[in-house]
């Protein structure tokens, strides 16, 4: 064969070997990105579609319990909700025995880890908390079940990442769970995406759009497939003039912020209440079922997920005095069956609260002979307290869109939502999740970098050896000559077991000309402590002029080693990269 031949044989064979290079890697990132939706989206789609019915099949056999009903009057009172909460609350205590949970784990848990380096839910937590929401629920208490399936598709999505060992970044599996979970349950599969990513993520990283994407519409497809179109709220009305509404859209706005304020305090105060109370937390969940049971013998729309009630209240199928009785039963009941241990979400009952207060809203105008807007103000009113509580804004406008189908009626909720959220912003905040990540000293608005810095122990850049120190009774002659040869300008001063007594520089050692090193020393220099994070060392060394500063133990006062400013600063732009690196991707 000619040379030349060879020659152009090697380098097509070369060519050949580089562009399969590139393709290969592409091509298992588009198979693994579609398995990882697909998988996700169906888990979410049987889950959520299964919480769901498993709690409404439930519901109908405690509604059909006839031999617990008695006469009171003229009415005839049921003790079946009270019987079924108590025997809830039950298998509720044991769930949390069983799986030993602390503490209910939520959206605001999946928030955290969306934002914070490597980290995964706790599935235990996570799997036995859906578990308590779905006894809780199914026995009648008044919670929601969203926030749950939320957390649960997060648990699902961490449990697929640490099975695939970390093949695609844990916001993505997150996202993808928590988009499946949305899409399936409002079959929604738009508001799926963008929930995930408003809500959870807070932030559009290219690299995760695909997979939550395709998670979400595979939930909606699923869960349309598998047990048909089941919207759990019927929104069919005809939509009334926008013009014509729009006054009374913009006037409801701030009553719902103010609603939607005082929801979220109840939840609030109901938590500390029980926090101090000085029960155990068995007692309390029992009491809880006590007290939600007791009221839904008489008020029975508020038990459960509420969804009926809701589609009453837009076919306006309630009298005005018992609207109010409804708004105020819910929020006090919802804030008793959480704050005292009866798990489950907030967003059901926001939208209860919120189209209670909106088909008040609707009975005022009506009244006063305005006009007649059929359900407007009623779904608008829960589109903007729902937005308030769950502080996804764009998602809850873009439910009632595909719900509705419905321009008019997004625009109007829309309205609604945003002089909702312009009260609610100011007087509480942006979320009653981000309210419950602040309680736990997690300012999620300050950013991703300001959270893993807050998480990163600053003993990760100690230096444990390599610096300079003296005994108390060291003569400052062989101080100055020990530091002069280490090439160092400061030392610090131990006595025995490496306990810090103080620091001294090389211009001290020379200038005062004491006998002893101690005599020279800084009695009160800078120290950082070793369970202090990276970004409490970088706010106590923002004014720090030094060579390094002494790492103690807070305990024993024991020297740990030194940190520099160098140090510091490297690992702050190290984070400031990997935030950026993962937001922008």
């Amino acid at each position: 064969m000619d040379p030349g031949e060879n020659i152009m044989a090697v380098e097509g064979k070369k060519q050949e070997a580089s562009g399969l290079f590139y393709v290969v890697p592409v091509v298992k990132t588009i198979i693994i990105t579609f398995l990882v939706g697909l998988i996700i989206g169906s888990v979410m789609a049987v889950v959520s579609n299964g919480f769901v019915m498993g709690v409404g099949w439930l519901a109908d056999q405690r509604a059909s319990l006839d031999f617990f009903s008695f006469n009171l009057g003229k009415t005839t009172v049921s003790t079946a909700p009270l019987i079924c909460l108590l025997i809830a609350a039950v298998f509720v205590i044991l769930i949390k025995r069983i799986f030993r949970i602390t503490r209910y784990h939520g959206p605001a848990d999946s928030i955290y880890i969306a934002h914070h380096a490597d980290d995964e839910p706790e599935w235990k937590a996570g799997i036995g908390s859906t578990l308590a929401a779905f006894v809780s629920a199914s026995g009648g208490a008044s919670v929601g079940q969203y926030g749950p399936l939320v957390h649960f598709g997060a648990t699902v999505g961490g449990l697929l990442r640490r099975l695939t060992r970390g093949i695609l970044t844990t916001e993505i599996f997150l996202g993808c769970g928590v988009a499946g979970a949305i899409a399936a349950g409002f079959n929604a599969p738009i508001t799926g995406l963008v929930f995930a990513h408003e809500a959870i993520l807070r932030n559009f990283s290219q690299k995760a759009i695909a997979p939550i994407a395709i998670s979400s519409i595979t939930a909606a497809a699923v869960s349309e497939w598998a047990f048909g179109d089941r919207n759990a709220l019927a929104i069919d009305h005809i939509a009334p003039n926008l013009v014509e509404l729009m006054p009374y859209l913009l006037l409801s706005g701030p009553v719902f912020g103010l609603i939607a304020i005082t929801f979220m305090l109840s939840l609030r105060g109901s938590a500390r209440f029980a926090a101090n109370s000085g029960f155990s937390g068995p007692q309390l969940i029992l009491l809880a079922a006590l007290i939600c049971g007791f009221t839904g013998m008489f008020i029975p729309e508020i038990l459960g997920l509420g969804t009926e009630a809701v589609n009453n209240m837009f076919a306006d199928g309630f009298e005005f005095s018992y609207l109010f009785i409804l708004l105020v039963a819910k929020i006090l009941m919802t804030a008793v069956c959480i704050g005292f241990g009866l798990f489950g979400g907030v967003f059901s009952p926001a939208l209860f609260v919120g189209a209670s207060i909106g088909a008040i809203a609707n009975k005022i105008v009506a009244i006063m002979g305005l006009g007649a807007y059929g359900p407007a103000l009623a779904i608008c009113g829960m589109a903007a307290v729902g937005a308030a509580v769950i502080g996804a804004p764009i998602s809850t406008v873009l439910i009632v869109l595909e719900m509705t189908t419905s321009y008019e009626f997004a625009v109007a909720a829309m309205l609604s939502v945003v002089s909702c959220k312009i009260v609610s912003n100011v007087l509480f905040g942006h979320s009653f999740f981000d309210r419950q990540l602040l309680d736990r000293g997690i300012n999620i608005s300050l950013g991703r970098s300001h959270i893993n810095l807050m998480d990163l122990s600053v003993m990760k850049y100690v230096t444990k050896d390599e610096f300079v120190f003296f005994n108390t009774r060291e003569t400052t002659e062989t101080a100055i000559e020990a530091m002069a040869k280490k090439g160092v300008t400061e030392a610090y001063i131990l006595k025995e077991n490496k306990i810090f007594v103080g620091k001294i520089t090389l211009q001290s050692l020379i200038t005062a000309g004491g006998l002893t090193v101690q005599s020279n020393m800084e009695e009160s220099p800078m120290v950082i402590y070793s369970e202090e994070s990276v970004l409490e060392a970088i706010e106590k060394a923002s004014n720090f002029v030094g060579e390094s500063i002494p790492v103690l133990d807070k305990g024993e006062g024991k020297l740990l080693g030194v940190i520099t400013e160098a140090a510091l600063f490297q690992a702050y732009l190290s984070m400031q990269t990997k935030t950026r690196d993962l937001e922008t991707s």
